[in-house]
Order: C-alpha cells, then sequence, then structure tokens
C-alpha cells in the first residue's frame, strides 16, 4: 500500500496527523512519547489493527500493558476495528497473565506442575508471617510488609534468593538496616514456594526471564513467533520486565513503546525511568513520535500542568497543548485544618452538583496518603454525598472468600501450603494449633509439601496422635474428591459443588448475625463470579469448557484496576493519586497540598525523589478535565499530634495566570510576606540546591536515642540541635534548628542522623 494510499485509508480517518504517523511506523524500533490526555490508547489499538488489516496474524502481536482493565478495552476496540476473532487470537493482557500463560505451557522446563498456584500479597505475607514464627524472629521488627518489599524488590532486580543471601554488600547493607536476616528469610520463603508448586507475582516474571536465559530454543520459539512487540506505560516498567521485553524483540527488532516520562510515578515498586529515557541507547535508529495535543483537559489546566513539570531537569522535551476551551482557572483554597478541608470540599461537591446538574461519579478527591480520607468521608456522610473508596478491601481478598478460594485452590493444586493451613480446620474439625505444627515440622523433616503428611497420615500415627490421624485422613479423602471434581466437571459446577460439600455454606448460613449473612451473601457472589467467567469464555470459545483451574488462574490475576470497575454505582471517587493514573473526571479536588505531605517529607533531601513527587503532581492535575481545585489546611492531625502546616511548594510553581485564590487576592495573602519569602527560599533548595548539599557518611544513630538539646549531625543538613520532638517512638517527629538550613521537622524514623553531643553536655 503506497503511502498516500494509506494517509487516506478509512481506518486512520479519525486520527491526527502525529497519531498518524504513529500508526503507521510498524517496522523496527519505534517510540511513542503520549502526552496526558493525547489518545494514547487510540493510537495502541489503531496500529494493532492495522497491522491485522496488512495481513499479520494476530497471534504474531503481542501487546503488554499493566492492567486487565486497558487490554480488555483495547482488545474491544481492536474487534470493532477489525473482526471480533482477529482480536481474540491476539496475544495481549498484563506481564504477568503473558507470562504465567509461558509458564504454563512450558512448565515441565522450570519443573513445575502445569496448575501451579499463583500467591497474591496476602499469601506472600501470611507465608512470611509462618517462616518468622517458625526461626524465632521478631514480627515488629521483621515485618512482614517489609520483608515483602525487600524481596519484590529483590527479584524485580534480577536477583535470585541464594544471590541475595550470599552478596556481601547486600548483606552489608541489611546489616545496616538492623535486618541481617533478611537473606536466610528470602532462601527459606523461595524453597516454601517452590515446595507448594506456587509462585508468586514476582516469580512471574523472573522465571520468565531465567526460563529464555537458560532455554534458547524455549526463547528462540517465543522470538520467532512475536514478530511485533507492543508495551503500553513503558515508563513503569522495572528491570525484569524490561529485560524480559529486550529478549523477546532482540531477533525482529520490530518493537513499539509507548508512554510518557512525565508520569513516572511508581519508582517504589521497583519502575525504573531509565528505561524509557534510554530507548534511543538499546535500540539503533529508533523512530521517536510525539503525542502532544490534549483532548481532555481545558487550556488552563493544560498549561499549568506544562509550567509545573517543566521544572524536572530529567525528561524528554515535549509540548503538550489543546484545542479545548480556556476554562475556569484552577482554583487554590486554604483551610484552617483537616476537617475544615473536608467541610469546604464536600460542599463544594454539593454545591456544584445543584448548579450543574454534574453527577456524583463525575468527581474525584486526590490525596497523597490513604488516612487522608478520613475527614473527607466524614464531610460527605453529613452532607448525604455518597462515595467509594478505591484501594479499600477487594472483594477477592475478604476471608470467607479467600476460605473457599482456598478450597478451590487444594481442589487444583494439593501441595498449596497456604491454602491447606487455611481450611484444614474451617469448619471446625479437631484440628488444631498442636496438629498443624507437628505437621509442620514432619514436613519439613522430611522435606516434603505438608499434603504429603496429611495424605499419608496413617503412617505418622505415633508422631501425630491417633485422634488426629483420624481427622486429617478424613480431610484428605474430601481434597481428594474435590481434586477429581474439579478435573472433570465444567468451573462452575465443580464450584458449587465445592462450596456445599465443604462445609463453608452451611457455616456461615447457620450464622444469623448480620455478619454472618453478609459473608454467606459473599460466597453466593464468588459462585456467581464462577458463572460470569463460564458464561464469558463460552461466547469466546462454544466448545470449551472452562475449568476450576482456569478460573483460579484469571482471579489470581486481577489487578486494582479491575476491581474499580465492578461498582458502578453513582458515587464521589476518593482515591490516592497513585490510583488515580489512567482515570479522568470532570471534577478533581487534591487535598493535602503541603509540605511535608505532597511533597512527601521523604522526597524533601533527594532530588530524583523531589522529581518524582512533581510527576506525582503532575498526574494529579491532569486527570481534571473541566474544573480543578487544591486545598491546603493550616493544621492537621498526623501521628495523632496536631501539626501547624505550610502551603505546598508546587503550589507556587504552578503558572500564576492560571489559577485563582476565592476569597483571597492572591496566594501570597494566604500568609505573611515574610513567611511566604521564607518558604520560597526553602522551595529553592530543590532541586538544584538539594542535588549539591554535601552527604555526610556515618552510621546513624538509632531514632529511639535522640532527646530535645542534642546537637546532632544530618547526613545532608549537615550539624543542627534537637529544639524539641513530638511524638513517641516509630512516629516521633523531631523540630530541629540547623545551622545553615535553617528550622525543620523531621520524622525520626526516616532520618539518618548521628549525635554529636547530648543533651546533657
Amino acid at each position: 500500500m503506497r503511502a498516500e494510499e494509506e494517509a487516506y485509508d478509512p481506518l486512520l480517518r479519525d486520527l491526527n496527523e502525529a497519531q498518524r504517523a504513529a500508526v503507521l511506523a510498524t517496522e523496527g524500533p519505534v517510540m511513542i512519547i503520549a502526552g496526558a490526555g493525547s489518545g494514547k490508547t487510540r493510537v495502541i489499538t489503531y496500529r494493532i489493527a492495522w497491522l491485522l488489516k496488512k495481513g499479520v496474524p494476530p497471534w504474531q502481536i503481542i501487546a503488554l500493558t499493566f492492567t486487565n482493565k486497558a487490554a480488555r478495552e483495547m482488545q474491544e476496540r481492536i474487534a470493532r476495528l477489525t473482526a471480533p476473532e482477529q482480536a481474540k487470537a491476539l496475544w495481549m493482557g498484563t506481564f504477568h497473565s503473558l507470562f504465567a500463560r509461558i509458564l504454563r505451557a512450558e512448565c515441565d522446563a522450570i519443573g513445575y506442575p502445569r496448575n501451579f498456584t499463583i500467591y497474591d500479597t496476602e499469601d506472600t505475607k501470611s507465608l512470611l508471617r509462618t517462616i518468622l514464627k517458625e526461626v524465632h524472629l521478631d514480627d515488629s521488627k521483621y515485618r512482614p510488609n517489609l520483608v515483602a518489599h525487600h524481596i519484590s524488590m529483590a527479584k524485580n532486580s534480577l536477583i535470585t534468593a541464594d544471590e541475595y543471601a550470599n552478596d556481601p554488600d547486600i548483606q552489608a547493607e541489611n546489616f545496616t538496616r538492623g535486618l541481617p536476616m533478611l537473606g536466610k528469610i528470602y532462601q527459606l520463603y523461595q524453597r516454601r514456594l517452590e515446595k507448594s508448586a506456587a509462585m508468586d507475582f514476582d516469580d512471574l516474571l523472573l522465571k520468565t526471564y531465567f526460563l529464555f536465559q537458560e532455554r534458547p530454543e524455549i526463547l528462540y520459539k517465543y522470538q520467532s513467533q512475536f514478530r511485533y512487540v507492543m508495551v503500553d506505560e513503558y515508563q513503569d516498567t522495572n528491570t525484569v520486565q524490561y529485560s524480559i521485553i529486550r529478549q523477546i524483540a532482540a531477533m525482529h527488532e520490530n518493537i513499539c513503546v509507548v508512554g510518557d516520562d512525565a508520569q513516572s510515578i511508581y519508582s517504589f515498586r521497583g519502575a525504573v525511568i531509565e528505561n524509557i529515557f534510554n530507548f534511543q541507547k538499546d535500540y539503533e535508529n529508533p523512530q521517536i513520535f510525539k503525542l502532544e495535543q490534549n483532548y481532555r483537559s481545558t487550556a488552563n489546566i493544560v498549561e499549568a500542568a506544562n509550567k509545573l513539570i517543566a521544572r524536572n531537569k530529567f525528561q524528554i522535551e515535549k509540548s503538550v497543548w489543546t484545542h479545548n476551551e480556556e476554562g475556569e482557572k484552577i482554583r487554590v483554597i486554604q483551610a484552617l485544618s483537616d476537617a475544615d478541608e473536608g467541610r469546604i470540599v464536600a460542599q463544594s461537591i454539593f454545591e456544584t452538583r445543584m448548579q450543574t446538574r454534574a453527577a456524583n461519579a463525575d468527581f474525584a478527591v486526590l490525596y497523597r496518603t490513604n488516612n487522608q480520607s478520613r475527614a473527607i468521608e466524614e464531610a460527605l456522610r453529613r452532607l448525604n454525598i455518597p462515595y467509594r473508596i478505591f484501594g479499600g478491601l477487594s472483594f477477592y481478598q475478604r476471608k470467607e472468600v479467600k476460605d473457599l478460594l482456598a478450597y478451590f485452590r487444594l481442589a487444583v493444586n494439593p501441595r498449596d501450603e497456604e491454602a491447606l493451613t487455611r481450611v484444614i480446620n474451617l469448619p471446625a474439625r479437631g484440628i488444631g494449633t498442636t496438629t498443624l505444627e507437628r505437621l509442620s515440622l514432619l514436613a519439613s523433616e522430611n522435606d516434603v509439601p505438608m499434603w504429603e503428611i496429611v495424605s499419608r497420615a496413617r503412617q505418622f500415627t505415633s508422631e501425630l496422635g491417633s485422634a488426629p490421624v483420624a481427622r486429617l485422613e478424613e480431610f484428605a479423602v474430601k481434597i481428594q474428591h474435590f481434586s477429581v471434581l474439579a478435573e472433570k466437571l465444567s468451573a462452575l459446577e465443580a464450584a458449587r459443588r465445592i462450596a456445599m460439600e465443604s462445609g463453608l455454606m452451611r457455616l456461615y448460613y447457620s450464622d444469623r448475625s448480620p455478619e454472618g449473612l453478609m459473608r454467606y451473601q459473599n460466597l453466593e457472589e464468588l459462585i456467581n463470579a464462577v458463572k460470569d467467567f463460564v458464561e464469558s469464555r463460552q461466547r469466546e470459545s462454544p466448545d470449551n469448557l472452562p475449568s476450576l483451574s482456569a478460573f483460579l488462574a484469571e482471579v489470581a490475576l486481577l489487578t486494582d484496576a479491575d476491581e474499580k470497575d465492578k461498582d458502578q454505582a453513582d458515587r464521589v471517587s476518593l482515591m490516592t493519586v497513585h490510583s488515580a493514573k489512567g482515570l479522568e473526571f470532570p471534577y478533581v479536588y487534591v487535598v493535602g497540598m503541603e509540605e511535608n505531605l505532597f511533597p512527601s517529607q521523604m522526597s524533601l533531601t533527594d532530588n530524583r525523589e523531589l522529581e518524582e513527587e512533581r510527576r506525582l503532581f503532575y498526574v494529579a492535575i491532569t486527570r481534571a478535565m473541566r474544573r480543578l481545585t487544591l486545598t491546603f489546611a493550616r493544621t492537621r492531625f498526623r501521628w495523632g499530634n496536631l501539626v501547624h502546616c505550610e502551603p505546598s511548594r508546587f503550589l507556587f510553581e504552578l503558572d500564576p495566570q492560571r489559577v485563582e485564590f476565592p476569597g483571597q487576592r492572591s496566594f501570597e495573602a494566604l500568609q505573611p510576606r515574610s513567611a511566604i519569602a521564607g518558604l520560597r527560599r526553602k522551595s529553592t533548595l530543590s532541586p538544584q540546591a538539594v542535588q549539591n548539599l554535601p552527604t555526610y557518611q556515618f552510621t546513624p544513630d538509632k531514632p529511639q536515642d535522640f532527646s530535645a538539646g542534642m546537637h546532632i549531625l544530618h547526613n545532608r543538613f549537615g550539624k543542627g540541635l534537637i529544639h524539641s520532638i513530638e511524638g513517641s517512638g516509630i512516629d516521633a517527629i523531631a523540630l530541629i534548628d540547623f545551622e545553615e538550613h535553617g528550622q525543620k521537622r523531621i520524622l525520626l524514623k526516616f532520618a539518618k542522623m548521628k549525635i554529636l553531643s547530648s543533651a546533657d553536655s
């Protein structure tokens, strides 16, 4: 097809010039920098549709996303542009779902059964709690959340358990952290996963990488199949994702990555922003396209966002613009307290709804940390405004749902130790803690999964006792029966039988309390979810009878975004800014715009972290379509203490021509001129000044060792005197007078400081 014909092809009629150029560039390495609201999803879907129209078989295209929701939306659009059967044959989905598919197909090469279990975050923490108890480590020091984070970051950096435990630099760093046993815990954790024929989310990536690394013939098979590789949200990829992409794309190099460095906000999860910066170094002569026309927001919001993000040193240059109307100016509102802030936001939502006839779902309240939602919730309840909180307890994380899912998991994979220990005595069948401890010890001594001991309990009568053995045998027979059901019946029929025969339905039905009724209804809803899954799969493939194993595989790979989609009621949305990425609302409120909150206190001494905070604020303001309101409070309860707050430096970085201050002449009028000057002096400390601060090398003293009156040395701010300490324990905050940088409030648990002299000297 000649270039002139391509330009006028009906498929491309709805694209602007930049989008069309990106869609037509199908060969070789391509990077598409997509500004906020620039139609990124449209470009990806049309690009795939164009490849299909050119005759590329769908199974030769792999498109990697970060949420099932994004993959599903794109697949539906492609089906409308081409043909449903072509869209279904695409390899399109999240990194985890597609790599899990590869691992299940290649299970023999990795020594796992095809029906391996995927552990979610709660399963991981539960297993870590068990391990910590077994090795007699204090879980208040080795917090399961913290340990899980370190293990996850290691896996995302391609570091195996044995490499981690034997690396002297890593061990020295862990010793400095006061966590010298992290390496040993990682090793024990990984062995338990393998013994249970289970993988956590990070294993789905790590094991795929090593599969390709160690089995070149398998890598060659997938390289040959996937002639075209597309990656969405490339700025959010971590080291292992980046490495697998490089492996798969190495043969044909028809790789297209789409992203926006200005929206890179997940370094705490291991995302490496350098991946998008280095694309032009990784591939020879890549084509670069920039989507700069914003279709989402008013001109005032777009220009304010441009002015803000231009302050970041590390970025790919672009200039986002819009043909949309000028729109309202951004409103900055001062509140006396966090409770007053909640009242102002709720009242504004109420009045705007009345004036514009907007729906509740048109409004979103964004905050930096989850604990800020309380004051907003209370204010909304007082005005009877319905709301929903994103990031709350997922349906699939509810106790009773996880209980029944555990029975499903055991039916598919009896070696799953987390599922086994969860329901071995639920409903109660007389298998207590002592018996469980003996089972665990016997499994460890014999180096077998716990199920091996349970299923051969009679051989261990002397160790377990005759009464427990009888109960274990009864439980084993039940699970073996469930395994037969799972193998022979459809997912729905097997789920119904297991739900009834496990005794869980009866257990919660007999509890006539409101809580018991809710649990029973949640189990019914789980069966409904299985029914929806079966019907959906059969619409795609009428001759295929979906299995319980397939249902579990899908549930294990659900993301937060998929859970958000379930609630379609007309409610105001409350969420963290991180959760809001990829969403848009006509009316957006960003609350808590204060120093030490947004930007976070932990980012103030590191230029790279401060730039990520600024990108996070950029994401927040670019969620708004029509009206953006920013609020800050003069006082706020934090860590149980009332603290005085200063407006965020980010407010001063907005274009003053795009901002208004209801009830005030200007931002300066919100506080005394001397205080503004001081704030601006602090604001200039970052990013350039912080980057030039000297770094003092020393072993930090413990937070509990500090007290008022002490002279200290901070690793960034130098010498100072502790004026006072508010709060206690891990939440203590020190007010410190630094010789060169003035007075600062420092959260002691994150501070790197050394005592120079005590309060008495």
